[in-house]
């Protein structure tokens, strides 16, 4: 697998200090399980930390830290995930292959399906027909967008399978799947969807995006 797109640096620093929303997490690290070049650049920056913490001064404790819950859904790996469409810190989430997801249309071939997270923000599987696109929008935060299957195609470039969109609220863009295989990607959002067309604003509260 040739991936193309990756993880930036600032969603890597959040990644390994633990502080990036549910959502966000999940993707980050389903993308971390397909990507060595980002599993390599996550441990420089868990080391760096590391040193960072080891250079301040003591603090006596009246009572031990709690242990911070990890983030529901989401796994550190060390090791790439065995081959499988759906990366292991997804797996949980995900009952069975793609192809048993029961989807809920959104639009004019356009499919999606809720994904049960805990915290902020929305995670969800996103499945598009060839050719199909989604409707022109910004978001109100980060948006990590994570390929599993076909492709997908806007105004920031091609993802393939493994390939990763980490965009902010700076970007306004109008994803088409590929012409021929079509896409499923799975998307986290920190804040809901901007659509630019009124028809689309008028059914975003149904669908929850």
């Amino acid at each position: 697998m040739s991936i193309n797109h990756h993880l930036d640096d600032a969603t890597l620093m959040s990644h390994a200090a633990g502080s990036l929303p549910n959502a966000l997490a999940a993707v980050a690290a389903a993308h971390l399980a397909m990507c060595v070049r980002c599993r390599e650049e996550l441990a420089i920056h868990e080391r760096i930390g590391g040193e960072l913490v080891a250079g301040l001064p003591g603090m006596a404790m009246e009572r031990p830290a709690p242990a911070v819950p990890k983030a529901a859904g989401v796994e550190t790996l060390t090791r790439p995930a065995p081959p499988s469409e759906i990366p292991a810190p997804l797996a949980r989430l995900i009952a069975g292959s793609l192809d048993e997801v029961r989807w809920r249309w959104i639009g004019p071939g356009v499919w999606h399906r809720p994904l049960p997270i805990s915290g902020t923000g929305a995670l969800q599987l996103l499945k598009a027909a060839p050719g199909a696109s989604v409707p022109e929008h910004s978001h109100g935060g980060s948006e990590l967008t994570l390929v599993l299957r076909g492709a997908l195609i806007d105004n920031t470039g091609r993802y393939d399978p493994g390939d990763v969109a980490d965009l902010d609220d700076s970007i306004e863009h109008t994803p088409i799947a590929d012409a021929d295989a079509g896409c499923i990607c799975v998307i986290a959002n920190e804040s809901p969807t901007r659509f630019r067309g009124i028809i689309a604003r008028l059914m975003q509260p149904w669908h929850g995006l």
